[in-house]
């Protein structure tokens, strides 16, 4: 009896223990990873969620750029981090769905090494052609790209990126031929497609929508299932050819084994700083459409689009340089 009550004690003082711990977590700095350079759309991203999360938690949240080797480096140091919630990572389908079929020997597993705690975005990805090129439709395009072979050219910010798995999902999708160009990064591919250097580029609304809206690109489609509320009138690429589409999603993991109360409680902390109203709104202006989620639903968004891009990655033959 004696032993059933000290069991039951100890027990009881675990939660205490874990209770109390959860009540005043954060007590320190909080740093949250970007595995890719300052400046760009999730470095915004990041950085408007830690500005939220620092105001509503009580404790600076320091963002902190860790690029290199496709975004492997950052997302490496959160895996290995400790699960005490002081070390978050802001990743994406690239770094967790795509790395895994496109980089041999991987150095962390995409779904087994991290915590899922919340999809924080989509980045519009659009289809963006230079307007010289007579056409203002996905049919048109097509029909195009079938009567001139090998005029047509498309950008990308390098093998494996999400501007070529793009591309080469439309071109086998409409049965048509482009050259690849392919760049060291986004800007110069969207450059040279307002230069005329190249013709087409599927790329982020981020870095799109400005030349759109200055008539240097002629916005042609949206590649996400259903089109986006922020351009509602802009068609999807699968209405013209089903199933061909690309979600471009951010997430936010924290190493593997968090405790679940505790990612409960980042979860509404970052759904809460997403809803204010000055992050939406300056999201919207870049083409960043903010998500309110579960950690069950950034799970399977996950298992899903890492099954999926393993099986398109292998049929395209696509390579990471």
């Amino acid at each position: 009896m004696f032993k059933h009550l000290r069991c039951a004690g100890l027990a009881l003082a675990s939660l205490l223990v874990g209770a109390a711990a959860l009540a005043a977590y954060p007590d320190k700095p909080v740093s949250l990873v970007v595995p890719w350079a300052a400046g760009g759309s999730t470095d915004i991203l990041a950085r408007a969620i830690g500005e939220q999360l620092s105001r509503s938690m009580g404790q600076p949240v320091i963002v902190e750029n860790r690029a290199g080797a496709s975004g492997n480096i950052g997302s490496l140091l959160v895996a290995k981090a400790r699960p005490d919630g002081y070390t978050l990572l802001i990743g994406s389908m690239s770094t967790h769905a795509m790395n895994p079929a496109l980089i041999p020997n991987m150095p962390f597993k995409g779904a087994d090494d991290f915590t899922p705690i919340a999809l924080v975005a989509n980045v519009i990805n659009t289809l963006v052609i230079n307007p010289s090129v007579p056409a203002k439709t996905v049919q048109e395009l097509i029909a195009y790209a079938r009567a001139n072979p090998g005029k047509l050219a498309y950008a990308s910010a390098g093998g494996g990126s999400t501007n070529h798995l793009s591309a080469e999902m439309f071109k086998k999708a409409a049965g048509i031929e482009m050259l690849h160009v392919p760049y060291k990064g986004g800007a110069p591919a969207v450059l040279d497609t307002v230069g005329n250097q190249t013709q087409v580029l599927f790329s982020a609304g981020t870095q799109t929508l400005p030349h759109v809206k200055s008539g240097k690109l002629r916005l042609i489609a949206v590649t996400e299932p259903k089109r986006s509320a922020l351009l509602p009138d802009v068609p999807t690429v699968a209405e013209t050819l089903p199933g061909c589409e690309m979600s471009v999603w951010y997430a936010a993991f924290g190493p593997a084994g968090m405790p679940r109360d505790l990612v409960s409680k980042l979860n509404a902390e970052i759904n809460k700083a997403l809803a204010v109203p000055e992050v939406r709104s300056r999201m919207e202006a870049m083409g960043v459409d903010v998500i309110s989620s579960t950690p069950e639903q950034l799970a399977e968004t996950l298992k899903r689009d890492t099954l999926r891009y393993a099986r398109v990655i292998h049929e395209l033959g696509i390579k990471l340089d």
